[in-house]
């Protein structure tokens, strides 16, 4: 299943943050991830943002560009929130410590995945933000049973195809 929105704000961006985190299929057993693609500017950290205030997370949330990697324990489980833009080696991404969360009650939220795709785990959802005149577009494709179940879940609003 895909699905498709316009977001023509950052508050819209960070709207749909919050839907994914309502929505989102914790499992005690496995983790969850969640792929974000798209340029620089394109919205995958406004979309974090909103993820993790709906999720309970009150304090900074900036996108892990030089830490590479964030944690936030709150209610519902553990988010990851990684950010491979600045990855330059298998070494760099085995140093990260990052299948140390492949565990029940985390949602891994990865920024800019093909810097190491073969060594993450599938995304359950891949979302891709372009650019679209003012605003942006958001096209989210489920690719596991739980990422099915989460855009399921998403219910049949504005944008859904």
């Amino acid at each position: 299943m895909s699905w498709q929105q316009t977001l023509a704000s950052a508050a819209d961006t960070e709207a749909l943050g919050a839907r994914l985190a309502q929505h989102c299929p914790w499992d005690e057993r496995a983790a969850r991830a969640l792929h974000l693609h798209g340029e620089l500017g394109s919205g995958k950290t406004t979309l974090t943002r909103g993820l993790l205030r709906a999720l309970g997370e009150s304090g900074s949330i900036v996108s892990p560009s030089y830490s590479l990697i964030e944690l936030y324990r709150l209610g519902p489980g553990t988010v990851v929130h990684v950010d491979l833009y600045r990855l330059n080696s298998v070494a760099e991404f085995e140093a990260l410590g990052l299948a140390d969360y492949y565990q029940g009650r985390t949602l891994l939220l990865i920024e800019w995945p093909e810097r190491a795709a073969a060594r993450l785990p599938p995304p359950d959802l891949a979302l891709a933000l372009q650019f679209e005149g003012e605003g942006r577009r958001c096209t989210a494709v489920d690719a596991t049973e739980a990422g099915r179940r989460w855009l399921a879940r998403l219910g049949t609003g504005e944008g859904l195809s």
